[in-house]
C-alpha cells in the first residue's frame, strides 16, 4: 500500500513566530509557510519537507525528533553554542561530556532542544 509513497514528518510546537526564528533564523533552515495554513514547511536538502504546526497542548517530544548529520562534531557544537544553544547533559548509560557530547560508543551525537521543548541532535557522519 505505501510502497511507492514519499512520507513526510511532522511536530508541534507552542509557538509558531518562535518556531520561525529558530529553525530559519538560528539554524538556518529554508522554510515556507503555505497561505492560508499556520503551518511551516522545512524544506531538508535531499529530504522530504518537516511539517512543523502550532498546537495549544503543545507537549514536548521525549525523544529526538530531528537528527541533523554533521562532518565534524566539535565544530557544530562550538559554532551552535556561539548562537546561544545549550547542549542537554545526561548521565548514566549516555553519559555526555561536558560540552554534551555522548561518546560512548557509536556515532557521536550531541542533543539539544528548540524553543518548543523538542529534542534534536547534531550527529557526526563522514
Amino acid at each position: 500500500m505505501f510502497k511507492s509513497t514519499k512520507a513526510f514528518s511532522g511536530f508541534s510546537v507552542d509557538n509558531l513566530a518562535k518556531a520561525k526564528e529558530f529553525y530559519s533564523g538560528l539554524l538556518q533552515i529554508s522554510l515556507s509557510e503555505p497561505s492560508g495554513m499556520p503551518i511551516l514547511r522545512l524544506h531538508i536538502e535531499g529530504s522530504n519537507d518537516i511539517i512543523v504546526y502550532e498546537k495549544k497542548n503543545h507537549t514536548p517530544a521525549t525523544f529526538t525528533i530531528l537528527n541533523f548529520p554533521v562532518p565534524d562534531i566539535e565544530k557544530a557544537v562550538n559554532d551552535l553554542s556561539k548562537l546561544g544553544i545549550k547542549f542537554e547533559q545526561y548521565e548514566g548509560e549516555i553519559k555526555t561530556d561536558e560540552k554534551g557530547i555522548f561518546r560512548g560508543g557509536g556515532p557521536l551525537i550531541a542533543w539539544f532542544k528548540d524553543p518548543a521543548g523538542n529534542i534534536l541532535s547534531v550527529i557526526e557522519q563522514h
